[in-house]
Parts: C-alpha cells; structure tokens; sequence
C-alpha cells in the first residue's frame, strides 16, 4: 500500500513539473561548476562603484560570492552569476568604495584609552583637571587612574604640571598620555613609584622636564616615559580582549575593514607586550572567530629574530584576519612635543633641535638584520633631518643587502627638507602620513618653526605623489580620530577648524588620490595588495557605501556619511 502512494505520488510531481513554462529560468535550478562558473551570493546594483583598480575605475553592479569579489562592470555582465538563491542590493546610485584601511593605529591603545580618561578636544585648564577628578571618584584607592589625547595647544601652550591635580589625587598614581604619545603627565604619586626625583638623569633619547630649581614637573617625553610606564600593571587579558572588539567595532562604523597595527604607542615600552597583544587577544580572537576586521601587525625591531622565526614557519598570512607586516623603530619623538629631531632649532625653544630616540648605531644594525631576514621595515620620523637620516639608512641597508621588493616606510613623514619628497619615489620608500595630524599642528608649527619654514616643509603630501612616491593614509589613532572621510576631507581641504583658506594649498590632493591612499596606495604600503583595497574580482570583498550620490558631489562636498560597511561580503556595519 505504502509502495502505490509513493509512485502515484512521484506520477503527480513529475506531470506537474513537465507542465511548467519549459523557458522560465526560474524554475529551474541550472548547475555550474563552482570554480568555472561561480554563483553570487550577493549582486550590487544601480550605483557608482569606485573601485581603486586603473583597469576599471568605476563600475555600476558587482558580484560577491563565498567572501569575495566575482565580477565587476555593468549589470547583465554580473548578473550573469545570479541564481536563485542571489540576494540583490539597489544602491539607488549611491558611491560604493573599498573598504578603508587605515595605514598607522595602535589598536589595543586606542580601545583600551576608550576605557579611560578621555582628554581630547578639552581646551581649558579647569576642565583638565575636573575630568581627573570626576576619575577619583571612581577608582579605589591606590589604583591608576589612566587616559590621555590632551593637547596644551587648545588651552594657549601651557604645559600642565603634576601641581595641577596633586591635591585631588593624593592616594592615587595617576598617567596621562598627550595626544602625540611622546610627552605624559604623571602625579607625584606615579613618581615617587617610579623613583623619580630632582637627582634622576635623563635617559638616552627622553627627557624628564624639571623647574628652574631642579624639581621634576612631572612630564616627562619620549624614552623618559618608560620610567612611569613600566609601573603601571599590565591590563588584564580581559580587559585587552575587550579593548580590540571597542576598536573594531569602532573601525568598521568608520567604514575601516583593515588596519596595519603598530603596536602600544608609547616609544621605549617593553617589546613583549606587542607579542602578549598577539597571542592572548589576536590569536584568541581568530580561533573563537571573534575577529571584526583584518589587521596587519607590526612588532618592535629589537625583536625582529623572534618575528623572522615566526614567518618562516607560519608565512606572513596567519588567516584571512591577522597577517604580519614586519618591524618598527623610531628615530625621533613629535613636533608638539618638542622632540622631533630638525636642522635648525625650535623657535620657542632656541637650543632645542630635538631628540634622536634610538642610537644610530643600533638603528643600523637592527635595521641590517631585519631587512636581511625579509621582514618589511617602519621607523617613525617628524622632523626633517630625521627624515633625511631614515632615507640615507635606508639606502644603506638597500646597498649593502642588495636588491629585492622591500617597501621600507617611514611613518609620519611630517616634516621634510627641499628635496626630500622627490627622494621617497626615487628610493622607493613608502610615506605612511596622517592627513588629520594637520589639523592640530597647522596652528602651532608656525610658532615652534617659524611661518616660512612650516610652510616649506609640513605635511608635503601633493609633492610626495609628485614625487611617484606611494603615499598611504592613516590616522595613527588614538592619537588622532580613526576616521577615513575625516582624513580624506582633510588632504583635499587642509582647512583646520577657523580657518578660512587651506594650510599651504599647493599641497592639497584630489578626491581620486585621497581615496586610492586609503585602499590600493595602502594595501600596496603593507604587501597586502593582492588580497585588498580595491574592489578587484578574486579580492575580499571588502567595501563600503556612502551616502554621497556621485563622484562628483563626494569631490565637491569631500564629504560623506557611511552608510554601510562589508567584510568578506557581510553587512558588519551597520
């Protein structure tokens, strides 16, 4: 009995599929073979795609497909891989760009300062100090209070001083960062624990600022800030775990799929911190598939033989989340903090030329090395004979180690000399800049250098594409916002807030080229373009939609609003 039903039933389903339109695709199920013939899980539609790739710089529809990008072009070209199962989007003509990668952050900083005492933007003495207070209340006793991102420049340039907040913090040690992350305040709490007294020497490359009478102020720059850092106890795993979801979730409603992660950002902090961040956050993260957005990291130079064994059992792709990008170094501290290392003196401070952080000797050598093994090499550098010394160690290690792909970078690039910029794309050196720096030094550098000299040689970004130099952007938050659009608005603008004209306007950049050093230009800066930053077919399918209708209105307005950001295809934001 069983067996009839069962064939009767199969008669009924095979007349009634035989009397279907025979020509209607959509019932049908046609099979393809996944590598030849791929299906689209998700087909963009309707808009104005960018897609950082000179082959095809703009397109109206796109396939994604298992994570990544199948076609580019028009629509019946990709909607060629639909079936039904292809979900569709109609952009209704909004931009769609790659998704940005931010060149210079310290991630697990930034997400941990998320959690602290938030500094920037206070631009006056009293309220300084009343965010510290509102801290005590807080926190136990006998525990640190923590944070940063001040700037005295908001306030006039007075430097503040541990006398400022010694009286409501007697029973708490108390660090807190300046934005740049080369010059920190402690209370005489935080000194007395680190030892610090009107007989303790300067370290080499760091400077602990005194009175006229002897007595340390309590800030302390550069390689002195080791003396209070290395007291504070180390953040809890958890705490760190959490502080890296902060950050990513941050990024990706910035529209941020990729960051290049520099490590803590305090020059001089001990190099096994950058590897607890990556075995006990990064490495959690991949294997419990928490992972938000892909990062590249790079670990302090001195540690390079630990890196250079790493990669040569592992490669320099761990997964599709964490690649390693190779080693930094600093040559000189910042302009606001007086510690960048120039030619000529610091106007405000007529003996001052700087500081060079790390001994040439050593920078040499460890640089030897690490470009000997095949590891990507990055030094800090601000001021312009920091530069020029970073350029002509390079050269020198190029020389001696022979020739091969190696895409040194110097970080930050702020300040350089005539003829410097030219210099970067003849060497091939990468320029990792960050466009919004501009902002908070276009009003001081004029006071520490002189008008004519930081007109001459800050933030030269058009000469450096003139150059044929590969320009990538960042935002090394969190000493500045992590913010593509801002950074872009900025290198187009170069307008900080009151001003009405551009901050040296021959040195403004194009939509086009702001865009591409926030993608390809970036990718190409970490060796990572061959998997991102541009939306090419066999890439991740990164990418981000923005509110802006046309190219045109985004040059016009070079601004716009995220809408949406994609990883591997994915709706991650919002």
């Amino acid at each position: 009995m069983n067996l009839r039903i069962l064939v009767s039933a199969s008669i009924a389903l095979i007349l009634a599929i035989s009397s279907l339109p025979l020509l209607d695709p959509k019932y049908f199920i046609s099979w393809k073979p996944s590598l030849s013939s791929p299906v689209a899980d998700l087909i963009l539609r309707n808009g104005l795609i960018y897609t950082s790739d000179d082959s095809l710089l703009f397109a109206d529809s796109m396939a994604v497909g298992d994570g990544r990008v199948l076609r580019v072009g028009n629509y019946s070209f990709v909607q060629e891989l639909a079936d039904y199962r292809t979900e569709e989007l109609d952009l209704g003509g909004k931009v769609v760009v790659p998704g940005f990668i931010d060149s210079h952050v310290h991630f697990i900083s930034g997400g941990l300062q998320m959690m602290q005492v938030e500094l920037r933007g206070v631009d006056k003495k009293e309220d300084f100090v009343g965010r510290i207070k509102d801290a005590v209340k807080s926190t136990k006793e006998g525990s640190w209070i923590l944070g940063g991102g001040w700037n005295n420049d908001l306030w006039g340039g007075d430097l503040p001083a541990a006398s400022w907040i010694d009286d409501i913090t007697p029973k708490n040690p108390v660090w807190i960062s300046r934005m740049d992350g080369h010059m920190g305040l402690a209370n005489s709490v935080a000194l007395k624990l680190a030892g610090i007294t009107n007989l303790s020497e300067d370290p080499r490359g760091g400077t602990i600022m005194r009175t006229a009478s002897g007595e340390p102020t309590g800030l302390l720059i550069d390689s002195a800030m080791k003396l209070v850092v290395s007291q504070i106890p180390e953040g809890s795993v958890d705490d760190r775990r959490e502080a890296m979801l902060r950050a990513s979730s941050l990024a990706l409603a910035r529209g941020v799929t990729t960051v290049v992660d520099l490590g803590r950002y305090f020059p001089g902090l001990s190099a096994d911190i950058s590897w607890e961040d990556f075995s006990d956050v990064y490495q959690w993260a991949d294997s419990f598939s928490k992972m938000k957005v892909r990062v590249c990291l790079f670990f302090p130079m001195e540690t390079w033989s630990r890196l250079a064994d790493l990669t040569k059992k592992t490669g320099y792709a761990l997964s599709q989340w964490i690649y390693f990008g190779g080693v930094k170094a600093f040559a000189d501290g910042s302009l606001g903090s007086n510690s960048a290392l120039f030619y000529e003196p610091y106007v405000d401070e007529p003996h001052n030329y700087g500081l060079q952080v790390t001994e040439p000797e050593v920078l040499l050598n460890m640089t030897l090395e690490s470009d000997l093994s095949g590891l990507q090499v990055a030094i800090h550098a601000i001021g312009d004979r920091a530069n020029d010394l970073i350029l002509d160690l390079y050269n020198l290690v190029a020389s001696t180690n022979g020739m091969r792909d190696r895409r040194f970078r110097i970080e930050h690039a702020q300040h350089l000399a005539s003829g410097t910029p030219d210099r970067f794309g003849k060497e091939g050196v990468v320029a990792s800049v960050q466009p919004d720096h501009l902002l908070d030094d276009a009003n001081s550098a004029g006071r520490k250098l002189g008008k004519d000299r930081a007109e001459k040689e800050s933030y030269l970004f058009q000469s450096l594409l003139n150059g044929n130099a590969l320009v990538a952007f960042g935002s090394d938050w969190p000493v500045a916002d992590i913010n593509p659009l801002s950074g872009i608005k900025t290198a187009m603008r170069r307008r900080p807030p009151t001003w009405e004209k551009a901050w040296i306007p021959s040195e403004c950049v194009s939509l086009d080229d702001a865009v591409k050093a926030y993608t390809i230009s970036a990718a190409r800066a970490c060796f990572l373009e061959k998997h991102v930053g541009s939306i090419s077919p066999g890439k991740f399918a990164d990418f981000v939609i923005l509110s802006a209708k046309s190219w045109e209105q985004f040059a016009e307005e070079a601004s716009a609003d995220i809408e949406a950001t994609y990883v591997s295809g994915v709706q991650a934001y919002p």
